[in-house]
């Protein structure tokens, strides 16, 4: 039994720490052809991609960084390991765009305070699954992003997401999509006397 198995037969409820579920089949344009979604935090959902194992991954469609689509963890367990640390995915998503500073600073503010019913869910998770939190989340992060972006590009998009951005479809297919045109403007120039 895989470790996402057995935090699912917990039955808790996920929302608390950014992985609600979803029964819906909800995607963005950016969500990868083969993801399978496995929680949602508000816009931001988390999944496993087909072809890179247990490797969890971030699909945010507004996101600030130059990606859409970015790595967490290696693994599901590490990724509950990131989650323990700082309360919720709500830190660990954002530490592609924040320095190590504005991550501490996030993790110790009252912004990411630790609700009662949170910290329930967290401890279920820590001593049901046996797991400790991660020792240096941050530096984890980052080093599974730089190391999968220098060696991967085979993430596969829907026609959609070329389409959005305005890119060439990698299939050679046109796009039925037509720009947007903006209606011509006139102006008229009023010159008084003073």
């Amino acid at each position: 039994m895989t470790m996402y198995e057995k935090y699912r037969q917990l039955e808790i409820d996920g929302r608390w720490i950014g992985l609600e579920p979803s029964n819906s089949d909800i995607t963005y344009f950016c969500t990868p052809v083969d993801a399978r979604v496995i929680g949602w935090e508000n816009s931001i959902h988390y999944c496993f991609i087909q072809g890179y194992r247990d490797m969890v991954f971030a699909v945010n469609p507004e996101t600030c960084a130059d990606q859409y689509v970015y790595p967490l963890a290696l693994n599901f367990k590490d990724f509950l390991r990131l989650i323990l640390s700082c309360g919720s995915t709500t830190a660990v998503e954002q530490i592609i765009g924040w320095t190590k500073d504005q991550f501490e600073q996030f993790v110790t503010s009252d912004d990411n305070a630790i609700h009662p019913e949170q910290q329930t869910v967290l401890d279920i998770i820590k001593a049901s699954l046996k797991l400790e939190p991660m020792d240096d989340p941050y530096g984890y992060v980052k080093s599974v992003q730089e190391h999968f972006n220098s060696y991967n590009r085979g993430i596969k998009y829907s026609n959609e997401y070329y389409d959005t951005l305005g890119l060439e479809r990698p299939d050679g297919t046109e796009s039925n999509m037509k720009p947007f045109a903006f209606p011509p403007v006139t102006f008229t120039l009023v010159i008084e006397d003073a």
